[in-house]
């Protein structure tokens, strides 16, 4: 606790928060409001740290939309400000001691680590014929964590009674949802800093008992992919898993998101793999950012071609660097090439008017000849899009000048 309580610990943890920003909790109180906090309360939020007298506030419960079409949402439980600045100092001081201890198979929340590497990892299990998967998702892991399985790890390594109090209190805080405040006896709040390393820690159980078979094996938080070289075996890992979490861990199986099938037919973070060991954008991928895409060049939104690239870039960007290790140049060019359509469809409307398009044509080069048959056409926008005077207008050069990022230019990252 004296290690967490160390100003220049506090320090780090207040900057950390304040570059995550964040909603605000219960209280009401946002990350530019802790400075003043901090100004008036250091002494004595540092007593109570130091006591263990220290008691988090409820969390604030909110639910957001899972990724994808489905209905289903994830529950997230938003501490507040100064309860995250706890966490982040705890964190701070516990992570250097568990993580060296964690599984070289464990890529998520970790320093230094990432889902390209597990990626990576992964494809080198396929290359050497491991190309059956057992592909292992926990139901609703975050929400079932047990806390006293979780709490009897934690003080087999730590010894501060006061600390292990603290963060027992903020395992069992109350969640605010809808104005009722309800009682939480097991599971972890997503959005605490703290939720990260107590996630890896309980499934850590897990990684040590796979490494003891001798599996080979990548994990990406409740996400565990294991590969072996036959069905018949992994029916056998898939069952003695399923048994060993609800034994062990308290914890049960997705058995719709589960299952033991050829690497081609299962998804991983994103992507997926094929069998000669290509990683490739898995579908689902492809739909979100086609919906992404679809929702900022909507043809009634009535903003500029500048705001819609910008937007676009922006989206773009982030999706073309996470995929970045696809090995699949036509699925990039393909998604390029609808992205353009989108655009072009998105400047027509703008244009309205007979006139104002023929004239918009005219001014990128397009004969007169040409361009009046496609102003003057009834044709809706995606089939007016398509024509070859469109196309010889808004070519690779003019998406070049408005500034639209080109994935295909975004090239793949196959080395560790």
């Amino acid at each position: 606790m004296e290690k967490v309580c160390d100003p220049s610990n506090l320090n780090r943890a207040y900057k950390r928060v304040k570059a995550n920003k964040g909603a605000a909790g219960v209280d009401g109180m946002t990350v530019d409001d802790l400075f003043g906090w901090i100004a008036k309360h250091k002494e004595s939020l540092i007593e109570s740290l130091r006591t263990g007298t220290y008691q988090p506030s409820p969390v604030l419960g909110v639910e957001i939309p899972k990724p994808g079409k489905s209905k289903e949402t994830r529950l997230l439980g938003i501490p507040c400000v100064v309860d995250r600045l706890v966490q982040q100092a705890i964190l701070q001081v516990l992570e250097p001691m568990f993580d060296p201890t964690f599984s070289g198979s464990s890529y998520g929340f970790r320093p230094g680590r990432s889902a390209h590497q597990a990626l990576l990892k992964a494809r080198e299990y396929v290359q050497a014929g491991y190309d059956i998967v057992v592909d292992i998702d926990v139901e609703k892991f975050f929400d079932r964590v047990n806390h006293d399985k979780l709490m009897f790890r934690l003080s087999k390594r730590v010894g501060d009674k006061r600390l292990l109090k603290i963060i027992r209190r903020f395992l069992e805080a109350e969640m605010l949802r809808q104005g009722i405040c309800i009682e939480r006896i097991e599971g972890l709040a997503q959005g605490g800093p703290l939720s990260p390393l107590m996630s890896n820690l309980v499934l850590d159980e897990l990684d040590k008992e796979l490494e003891h078979r001798g599996h080979k094996f990548c994990r990406y938080a409740d996400d565990c992919n294991i590969y072996v070289k036959s069905l018949r075996a992994g029916e056998r890992v898939l069952q003695s898993v399923k048994d060993f979490l609800a034994k062990r861990l308290k914890l049960k199986v997705n058995e719709t998101k589960s299952a033991c099938a050829s690497v081609e037919e299962r998804q991983f973070l994103g992507y997926r793999l094929l069998k000669e060991g290509k990683v490739i954008v898995a579908e689902h991928s492809l739909s979100r950012i086609q919906d992404k895409v679809r929702w900022i060049t909507r043809r009634n939104r009535g903003v500029s071609l500048e705001t819609v690239v910008s937007d676009l870039n922006q989206a773009l960007r982030g999706w073309g660097n996470y995929f970045r290790l696809t090995e699949w140049p036509s699925q990039r060019k393909s998604l390029d090439g609808w992205i353009h359509h989108k655009v072009r469809c998105y400047r027509l409307k703008q244009r309205k008017r007979p006139l104002s398009i023929a004239k918009f044509l005219m001014s990128l080069g397009v004969p007169a000849c040409s361009a009046w048959p496609v102003a003057k056409s009834g044709k809706g926008w995606w089939r007016l899009s398509l024509s070859i005077p469109v196309h010889h207008a808004m070519d690779n050069n003019w998406f070049k000048e408005i500034g639209l990022i080109n994935l295909r230019s975004m090239k793949a990252v196959v080395k560790a």
